[in-house]
């Protein structure tokens, strides 16, 4: 492995999850059917509050930014990893890592991001309900998207520059299946102190910041609520932000529960395991979670194939008129 000024590799391995060749194509195809999955059920969530003018309201058009964001953010790390295995290579190059490390972490912060604006709509519909269409507007919700995808851009360049600073010198090892920032400042010979200090900071900061939002936003809902004196008008207000808590608690906990582990084992292959929960599962999940119980999905969805069904059969039957 040769590299340039002793200060940075030209490549890294992903170690993945086992070196054991009778397992990968096992592997090759859970991970294929999962991203296949997550592809689908998203996009069938955008194409629904698209194409249903019911469903142009601000609580959707999150949801369909969060489908988006939620297909971007599988696509940036499972492609290269069934390339690997595919063509039975562990190797990314170091542009290459960069460039993961750049887009997985402007995803993964627009997920934050846009599951605490989601938080700050359910509490102004629940505990404003007659100020929602004024203070819900149309600008506003652009403006906010608008402005979740400009924080997260700035966020994602600060750590790839801050990582671009590391020098690699010997260990090029990633025990995990995509690059991220945490990993490679692991790895690095160089001094780390900044790049720690700055990972924290940001955390802190931008990851604490929207989970302290989305909890203050449904401690106000749950006070909502419970001051509603009728049981049907509780569970009424309640459902509608069912599914949405339902998204934040297996993020979060899924997030949480592998920033401390890896915390405490750094390096360990483990981690690799515990990062498909809310780089995979949590992603495919979210389309299922979000239309299971919600009517307004089913009846756009059910549209949408029963237009489609129309639409294949007049193609069809004007091609054997021809």
């Amino acid at each position: 492995m040769e590299s340039k000024n002793d200060t940075r590799v030209s490549e890294f391995l992903l170690l993945g999850f086992s070196e054991d060749p009778e397992l990968q194509a096992l592997i090759f195809g859970l991970f294929l059917s999962m991203y296949l999955i997550t592809l689908l059920g998203n996009l069938l969530i955008i194409l629904a509050t698209v194409s249903d003018s019911h469903l142009h309201t601000p609580m959707y058009f999150f949801l369909s930014n969060l489908s988006f964001v939620d297909i971007c953010f599988t696509s940036t790390t499972m492609p290269k990893m069934m390339v690997n295995i595919q063509k039975g290579s562990k190797v990314i190059t170091y542009e290459g890592c960069i460039t993961q490390t750049y887009f997985f972490t402007l995803f993964v912060g627009l997920d934050n991001f846009l599951l605490a604006v989601m938080a700050y709509d359910r509490f102004v519909a629940i505990c404003h309900p007659l100020h929602y269409t004024i203070i819900m507007k149309s600008q506003l919700c652009r403006l906010l998207v608008l402005t979740s995808w400009i924080m997260n851009a700035l966020n994602s360049l600060l750590q790839s520059l801050m990582v671009l600073r590391l020098s690699f010198c010997i260990n090029w090892k990633i025990p995990h299946f995509f690059c991220e920032p945490n990993q490679l400042v692991d790895l690095a010979c160089s001094d780390t102190y900044l790049n720690y200090m700055e990972l924290n900071l940001i955390a802190g900061l931008l990851g604490g910041g929207t989970l302290a939002g989305i909890l203050y936003s449904y401690s106000k809902i749950a006070s909502s609520i419970c001051a509603i004196s009728s049981a049907h008008g509780r569970y009424k207000a309640f459902s509608t932000c069912a599914s949405h808590l339902s998204v934040v608690s297996l993020f979060y906990c899924t997030l949480l529960s592998v920033y401390f582990s890896s915390a405490v084992n750094k390096n360990s292959p483990s981690s690799a395991a515990a990062s498909v929960m809310y780089t995979v599962i949590t992603p495919m999940l979210n389309p299922f979670i979000y239309s299971l119980r919600n009517k307004d999905i089913k009846r756009a969805l059910k549209s949408l194939f029963d237009r489609r069904i129309i639409q294949s059969s007049i193609v069809l039957g004007l091609k054997k008129l021809c």
